[in-house]
């Protein structure tokens, strides 16, 4: 679903990834984390071409990035984007953001986005606040909106670009529930979380970057956190950190 080939950007004279090559297979869900500063975020905005790469190739479901006569827009009306501060429309109700883009970037009449999106809106638990604008919710609810939005557009994959940083630790479990269910779905699914419960329970893989962006790790769940041998010394280290708490 998703290949990536000594994927390397540079802001100006600064290299902010490395070198990266993944695969990630249709129905996988892979955990990406690391240090703040380790190229998480660029590497997965570059994935929907919303950050361009120098040099290396991105395959998306077959769809060259790199490739200048790819329709960039038609590739990320597939990939579904969650951000980590939700980028709701404050002006519009959560139905009209919810509407906006099926019927602006996929075609559909209004009646039927309308319906897409309340579906999705009830698949994370949040019907009843349809009429409702997302400054009268929580930020877990607005989250929640935010992939319901995203997933109103039928996507082939989902990115997560740390969806629960911005919110109080009461609101992290809502949005990680919505996010395990999908994940038990099959959605392909690309996350970049501190979360790593969640990476523990859900992921099938775990990418590890480091200062740089550098991929230091990409293996199973089991290997990177109960084979700590085996990792690499900042990957150890990493771990050694974020797991005695």
């Amino acid at each position: 679903m998703i290949e990536l080939n000594n994927v390397s950007k540079w802001y100006g004279a600064t290299q902010v990834l490395t070198n990266c090559s993944a695969r990630i297979q249709s129905g996988e869900v892979v955990v990406v984390c690391g240090p703040s500063g380790s190229g998480k975020s660029t590497l997965i905005k570059t994935i929907n071409a919303l950050e361009p790469f120098q040099e290396g190739e991105i395959h998306v479901d077959g769809a060259a990035l790199h490739d200048p006569r790819t329709n960039l827009p038609k590739l990320r009306s597939k990939v579904g984007m969650v951000f980590q501060h939700f980028e709701l429309f404050p002006h519009l109700s959560v139905t009209e953001n919810l509407v906006i883009a099926q019927i602006k970037v996929l075609g559909r009449n209004a009646e039927d986005a309308r319906q897409r999106g309340l579906k999705m809106l009830e698949r994370v638990g949040l019907l009843a606040h349809k009429e409702k604008f997302p400054g009268q919710l929580s930020g877990g609810q607005q989250q929640r909106v935010a992939i319901a939005r995203a997933l109103s557009m039928d996507p082939i994959v989902m990115l997560f670009d740390e969806p629960t940083s911005a919110l109080d630790p009461e609101m992290v479990g809502e949005v990680l529930d919505v996010m395990v269910g999908l994940a038990h779905e099959g959605m392909t699914m690309m996350c970049v979380t501190h979360e790593m419960g969640f990476a523990r329970k859900v992921s099938n893989r775990v990418i590890f970057m480091d200062v740089g962006g550098k991929i230091l790790e990409d293996c199973s769940k089991e290997e990177f956190f109960n084979n700590p041998t085996a990792r690499q010394p900042r990957s150890r280290d990493f771990l050694d950190k974020i797991l005695q708490h």
